[in-house]
């Protein structure tokens, strides 16, 4: 039984659930591969911190090169997170023929296309199902599951962070200030939360999947991304009662010219399963050609799931030495000269139906006003729902959905709006998804 040597470069909570789950599941995971698994070294930061973990028997080094300029290491685990010093490392390792295994999706998304490349010149893999959704397996699925279909779209909630604060925001009088701080005393969310509520966490989870998905390359930079900042518990509310509910979604679609590829809140139908995944849980959908739409549910954080996808990482990359090179799954699902440059389209171009929430004057005409602007650009109004409102007792609160139409044609309209003496300035307005 041949013994493959690990190296970890951090020793966090995902560092440490991979080391628990290697050293409990051990003998299982034998029984898979008819291997064995050792951890031989480790890089951490305090070399006098405590660990949960017994690390006894490991080299623990405060040093990173020593991982990967270590001769006897097979397999280099990154769990350090960051783009500067981590994509350092990596290129050292691949440079050194070791593999790799990450769960860095900002690394991937920004830098994913050198280290494929760079990867594949020297015949080494790189691997990283847990850079997106967690405990979810969704990069095995979409790459190999579904390899038999051409993918037209993908839609995820990919952030627990954002998905826990908009499940908080149905319960009376929460709004979102409120919810952020109880999510970062639960340490759902960061001190800093941005990268999460503003959607480029998602983003980047967003361009890997974008990119097994349509056999393109990575394109973070070219991803529309918006926040849930601006989303009340009204919004929630009105949602609820035009048969919606309001997801912080990534999508990723096929277009006549390209590509789609977008970050921002959207109203989800409540018969869509999706749009019933709350709480920190992450869920996946993608429609194939010929499978049609699916979807993959489960916990997208935390030690014990993050760490499942690595060591499941860790086994294939094991498995496949039995293998030709050319035989192995590429890193992106499609031979590496047949990813495509494809273009991404501007958010502009996208189709999408709204929803719109506005004050407006409670009298006579106004509305035949606001429905003369839509009919003038061809916008048919699907949905209209109209209530007192409570901030401003001489308005209405008017909340309508439109029919499917191009942003930039929607813009025009909304500008319009924005400029009526009898409309409020605060105007909501969120896409909706049609996952069908």
């Amino acid at each position: 039984m041949k013994t493959f040597k690990i190296g970890l470069l951090g020793l966090g909570t995902v560092g440490g659930g991979t080391v628990n789950i290697l050293q409990e599941t051990l003998s299982e995971i034998q029984r898979r591969i008819g291997h064995n698994i050792e951890v031989s070294i480790i890089a951490v930061r305090d070399l006098n911190r405590s660990r949960p973990i017994d690390t006894s028997s490991i080299q623990m080094t405060d040093n990173p090169h020593d991982v990967v300029n270590h001769p006897e290491v097979d397999i280099v685990v990154e769990l350090m997170g960051g783009t500067g010093l981590a994509k350092e490392l990596l290129i050292n390792a691949i440079q050194n023929k070791k593999h790799v295994v990450t769960a860095n999706k900002a690394l991937i998304a920004e830098f994913g296309n050198e280290l494929f490349s760079f990867a594949n010149e020297n015949n080494v893999m790189v691997n990283y199902e847990a850079a997106v959704a967690g405990g979810i397996p969704i990069i095995k699925a979409v790459r190999e599951g579904l390899a038999a279909n051409k993918i037209e779209w993908l839609a995820g909630i990919i952030n627990g962070t954002g998905n826990y604060i908009l499940t908080e925001m149905k319960k009376p009088g929460a709004d979102f200030a409120e919810v952020l701080k109880v999510a970062q005393e639960l340490g759902y969310a960061e001190a800093d939360p941005t990268f999460d509520v503003e959607g480029i966490d998602a983003a980047h989870k967003l361009t890997i999947l974008a990119s097994i998905g349509f056999g393109i390359e990575l394109q973070f930079n070219k991803v529309y991304t918006e926040g849930i900042s601006k989303i009340t518990a009204e919004d929630i509310h009105f949602a609820e009662q035009l048969g919606y509910q309001i997801k912080h979604l990534g999508l990723a679609t096929r277009t006549e010219n390209g590509y789609s590829l977008r970050v921002h809140p959207t109203l989800v139908a409540n018969e869509v399963l999706i749009a019933n995944v709350n709480g920190v849980m992450n869920a996946v959908m993608a429609k194939g050609d010929h499978v049609g739409p699916t979807m993959y549910y489960g916990p997208g954080a935390g030690a014990g799931p993050t760490a499942s996808a690595v060591v499941a990482d860790i086994i294939d990359v094991i498995r496949a030495q039995s293998q030709n090179v050319e035989d192995r799954v590429p890193g992106l699902g499609f031979k590496a000269d047949q990813l495509e440059s494809a273009p991404v389209e501007p958010i502009e171009n996208s189709v999408s139906s709204f929803y719109i929430r506005c004050f407006a004057q409670d009298h006579s005409g106004v509305l035949a006003k606001i429905t003369a602007v839509f009919a003038e650009l061809e916008i048919n109004i699907e949905q209209l729902y109209q209530e007192p409102s409570q901030e401003k007792p001489e308005d209405a609160t008017l909340v309508m959905v439109t029919n499917a139409v191009k942003e930039s044609r929607f813009n025009q309209a909304l500008a319009e709006l924005q400029a009526m003496p009898e409309i409020g300035n605060d105007i909501q307005r969120i896409r909706v998804a049609e996952l069908d």
